[in-house]
């Protein structure tokens, strides 16, 4: 499995796949970088050993600080039409991975990295980490699930602080307010990740991506549409090996052996 960029590291580690972003100094992305995370994402996708995916950034000071906004500065509408298409790709493609994603925020991660982090699943910071969306201050706004997700988790209040006001949190009041999961000591966040992966592959993967697909259809979906939905996606588990093995390893007391079919 590989990628057509230096711009992301990839490294699979039992069935957890580690994305690293690597373009220093900030760890930006660009037209290169997110076109490969959304290949590589589908390519995660169809990797039937790979329950688990974690993104961080590489270093110790960044996660990432988002686009490069020298990509902005002509004012180029063209530019700004392609590039807000190509992040909200990437992102959309990693919000629907199969798997469980997490972000070990190692770091700043300001506008495009704060909404790669968004995308994710599950989010786990380091102490010395700084998140905001400070799109505003420079003329520009939140283009790739920004304003969408960020409310989702900490309430419209909180969003608008940070998007309207560009507030800029610490893991701290991130934590406090919903915006991450769990926060870490400096260093310890792609290990908090791994060791939170460990227990998705305890999961059946099979039900862990149809659980994750109902779960992010209640935020656009009315709870009487939803509650049939749970239901069918239940039955339709029987038409899994991994339904059978685990309720037959559950009963014979041992550890399933997951097939993600």
């Amino acid at each position: 499995m590989t990628t057509d960029t230096s711009k992301l590291l990839l490294e699979v580690i039992d069935h957890t796949a580690v994305i690293t972003i690597n373009n220093p100094p900030a760890n930006t992305w660009d037209e290169e970088s997110l076109t490969a995370l959304k290949a590589l994402v589908l390519e995660l996708n169809d990797a039937h050993n790979i329950y688990c995916l974690v993104i961080t950034g590489q270093g110790d000071k960044f996660f990432s600080a988002g686009a490069d906004l020298n990509l902005f500065a002509d004012g180029d509408k063209a530019v700004a039409q392609k590039m807000a298409q190509t992040f909200g790709e990437a992102f959309e493609t990693l919000s629907h991975f199969r798997g469980v994603s997490i972000a070990a925020i190692n770091g700043f991660a300001m506008g495009g990295g704060l909404e790669c982090a968004l995308a994710c699943d599950i989010r786990i910071a380091e102490t010395q980490a700084k998140m905001a969306l400070p799109e505003a201050t420079v003329g520009l706004l939140p283009c790739a699930g920004g304003t969408q997700n960020l409310p989702w988790l900490v309430g419209e209040g909180w969003a608008k602080r940070m998007i309207l006001c560009g507030e800029r949190v610490d893991a701290a009041k991130a934590l406090s307010i919903g915006l991450v999961e769990e926060v870490v000591e400096t260093g310890d966040a792609l290990q908090a990740a791994l060791a939170l992966a460990k227990n998705v592959a305890k999961q059946s993967p099979s039900s862990v991506s149809a659980c994750k697909t109902l779960v992010q259809a209640a935020r656009s979906n009315p709870m009487q549409q939803a509650l049939p939905a749970e239901r069918a996606l239940f039955v339709g588990l029987f038409d899994t090996e991994d339904q059978s093995e685990g309720v037959n390893a559950f009963l014979e007391k041992r550890k399933p052996a997951w097939k993600n079919r």
